[in-house]
């Protein structure tokens, strides 16, 4: 199972993206966002966290514009996976992979803590490791992770089971607690939260690793 993570001026969390899959079993390669094409035979595209463009004009908007942000939209077209987290998210929002937009903390503020969830999608390849009535923990960092969505796509997200995660104690202000969303192939997950840094005891929980361990299994298995 081959995985593809990008890197993007301001990119942050590329390295910790890259470990975390290859500890669950992946082939990693690290691609440069002005490449205009993806390794060949990769099955997942990961989008790391960070500041990419340093959040000028809109957190995620810049490099929704470089070359490999058209590979990657080429990519999920073509039946590949793609996950978003933190900064990722913003990106494949700004793509149009995923529905909704981030806006502003509604506190705003940066928050960075370990944050509870709720896993509320267990039918996807990114959850399916975890229990469905499972409450998990992970690091969130962020000052624009307030998601939000309009009625008509929200209805959509509930009525396809496309919400996959939720916060407990809603740190943002994000509509419905929302913390990460499925695309409607359920092919794309972008998430705030941070499961990366949350794969080894060191990091001090290993609430992120069934996610890459349960993503690459089911994607090996394919």
């Amino acid at each position: 199972m081959k995985s593809a993570v990008i890197v993007f001026p301001g990119s942050n969390c590329d390295r910790d993206m890259a470990v975390a899959l290859r500890d669950a079993g992946s082939d990693v390669t690290m691609v440069w966002h002005k490449d205009a094409d993806l390794p060949q035979g990769v099955d997942l595209v990961a989008v790391p966290g960070g500041f990419s463009f340093g959040d000028y004009l809109r957190c995620g908007a810049i490099a929704a514009q470089s070359p490999i942000s058209k590979a990657i939209v080429s990519h999920v077209e073509k039946g590949g996976y793609a996950l978003g987290v933190c900064n990722g998210f913003q990106v494949l929002t700004e793509t149009g992979l995923l529905p909704g937009a981030l806006m502003r903390n509604a506190g705003l503020k940066f928050v960075c803590r370990s944050q509870k969830l709720r896993i509320a999608a267990q039918s996807s390849v990114f959850t399916s490791e975890y229990s469905e009535t499972s409450t998990i923990s992970l690091p969130i960092a962020h000052h624009d992770g307030n998601y939000t969505a309009d009625a008509d796509t929200l209805a959509v997200l509930r009525a396809e089971d496309r919400i996959a995660f939720t916060y407990e104690h809603n740190p943002n202000g994000s509509i419905e607690d929302i913390a990460g969303v499925l695309s409607a192939n359920r092919r794309v997950l972008g998430m705030m939260p941070h499961p990366e840094r949350a794969v080894d005891p060191g990091h001090g929980g290993t609430d992120g690793k069934p996610l890459f361990s349960g993503l690459v299994g089911q994607l090996v298995a394919a």
